[in-house]
């Protein structure tokens, strides 16, 4: 228990409150990963732009 206890003490964190609740969230990144941080970030953005794209697409069409 106590190994646990050193592990997370040791990963950053950060708190979020939203409304009444409070959310601390741990972050842990894979020491095995062959993607770079970049790379990760850059697909997110792609993906965002595409579910963009097919939302306001939709939209457009009903109007």
């Amino acid at each position: 228990m106590e190994q646990n206890n050193q592990i997370e003490n040791r990963q950053p964190c950060f708190c979020k409150v939203i409304g009444n609740t409070t959310y601390v969230v741990h972050v842990h990144f894979s020491e095995t990963t062959k993607v770079t941080l970049e790379e990760k970030i850059k697909r997110l953005i792609r993906e965002e732009e595409q579910e963009n794209y097919w939302y306001n697409r939709e939209n457009t069409l009903k109007q």
